[in-house]
């Protein structure tokens, strides 16, 4: 049986993944910073059909709640073969003209800092099971119609971690995997449940992304647009 952990998995994009890939057979361990809300998304899996679920309590803005997940999974779920870093805060949305240091720290601590914690901390593991990661990002160019400087940093932090560790395995000849996600516009508690036009649900994205998981193929340091082009 495949295992994985996805942080950020009690709700949005990070549960529909789960509930995905439970459906089609795999263990999946959901990543939550809080207990009641973990048992609860456990319980609405179960309900929906996953038979095997389990959580681990995973606060990205605490590195010694990190620290700690990374042990409970090294005790208790050794045979995970996928991360996929899904977690993440959007931060403040004014201009970068006006953005305050300490919203920025905040938010690159969860998206980037906790997000790297986690990840190398279960290289070894996901190293010994020939393990993917996958992290759900965006893109970072330019764009005057949506420029949230907190969150596009971040995210492009998150970017070239991607990269770099896709060129560092290749080098050092690891048998991990590492590449990039990017939903689309979904409507989730990060952008307010938006349902504008373009927008799509989280279990439709879960499903494209599940395909792209099962579709056999190596995808080292690729950056996969859900609803666009290959990059």
């Amino acid at each position: 049986m495949k295992t994985a952990v996805i942080t950020g998995a009690n709700k949005g994009i990070g549960f529909a993944i789960a509930k995905s890939l439970g459906i089609k057979g795999w263990h999946v361990i959901i990543g939550a910073r809080n207990k009641e809300r973990a048992e609860t998304a456990v319980t609405k899996l179960q309900e929906a059909g996953v038979p095997q679920v389990d959580y681990v309590l995973i606060d990205l803005s605490n590195p010694e709640t990190i620290e700690q997940a990374v042990k409970t999974i090294q005790q208790n779920f050794s045979t995970i073969d996928l991360l996929v870093n899904n977690a993440g805060i959007p931060g403040g949305h004014g201009s970068s003209l006006t953005e305050s240091i300490e919203d920025l720290q905040t938010t690159m601590q969860v998206n980037f800092f906790g997000t790297f914690q986690l990840t190398q901390g279960l290289l070894p593991i996901l190293e010994k099971n020939n393990g993917r990661i996958v992290n759900i990002t965006i893109p970072t160019e330019a764009n005057p119609f949506w420029n949230p400087f907190a969150y596009k940093s971040t995210k492009a932090a998150q970017n070239v971690m991607m990269q770099a560790l896709a060129i560092d395995f290749e080098k050092e000849h690891k048998n991990l995997e590492i590449f990039s996600i990017h939903p689309g516009p979904t409507t989730t508690d990060l952008n307010g449940n938006i349902t504008a036009e373009g927008f799509h649900t989280p279990d439709d994205v879960a499903e494209k992304i599940s395909d792209i998981l099962l579709d056999g193929n190596s995808h080292q340091g690729e950056f996969l647009e859900i609803y666009g082009e290959l990059k």
